[in-house]
C-alpha cells in the first residue's frame, strides 16, 4: 500500500472522530447565562424548581429524564407515549417545533427557531436543574 493511502487511511478515523467531537460540542456549546434569559419565555408555563408544576411539568432534572414520568404532573397521553428521552438531541429537536414533534402534546409554545436560542436554553436548563 503506498504512503498515500495509508496517509489517507491514518486521516480518515481521525477526521471522523474530530467531526463527531465537534458536533457532540455544537449541542453543548450553550451559553447558560444567555439561556436563563431566553427561559422567562418557558417561565410563563414551566418552573426550573424541583416540584413546582405549573401550567406545564416543572423542568428541574429534565435533561436525562424520560419524557411524561414527573409523577407529580398529569401529562397527556401524546407526551407519556411518545418514548422520548430528554437528552441534549432530544431538547434541541423538540424545542424547534414542539407540537411537530409530539402531535397531542398541550404545550402551545411555537418554538425556538434560533439554533443558537436552543443551545443556550439546553445549557441553563443543564446547569440550573441539576
Amino acid at each position: 500500500m503506498s504512503r498515500r493511502a495509508l496517509s489517507i487511511l491514518g486521516a480518515g478515523p481521525l477526521a471522523l472522530l474530530l467531526l463527531l467531537s465537534h458536533s457532540a460540542a455544537g449541542l453543548a456549546a450553550g451559553d447558560p447565562a444567555k439561556g436563563k434569559q431566553i427561559f422567562t419565555k418557558c417561565q410563563v408555563c414551566h418552573s426550573i424548581q424541583a416540584g413546582v408544576n405549573k401550567v406545564g411539568p416543572s423542568l428541574h432534572g429534565v435533561v436525562g429524564r424520560k419524557a411524561g414520568s414527573l409523577d407529580s404532573y398529569n401529562y397527556t397521553d401524546a407526551m407519556k407515549n411518545s418514548g422520548l428521552t430528554w437528552d441534549e438531541a432530544t431538547l434541541d429537536k423538540y424545542l424547534t417545533n414542539p407540537r411537530k414533534m409530539v402531535p397531542g402534546t398541550r404545550m402551545i409554545f411555537p418554538g425556538l427557531p434560533r439554533e443558537k436560542d436552543r443551545q443556550d436554553v439546553i445549557a441553563y436548563l443543564k446547569q440550573a436543574g441539576s
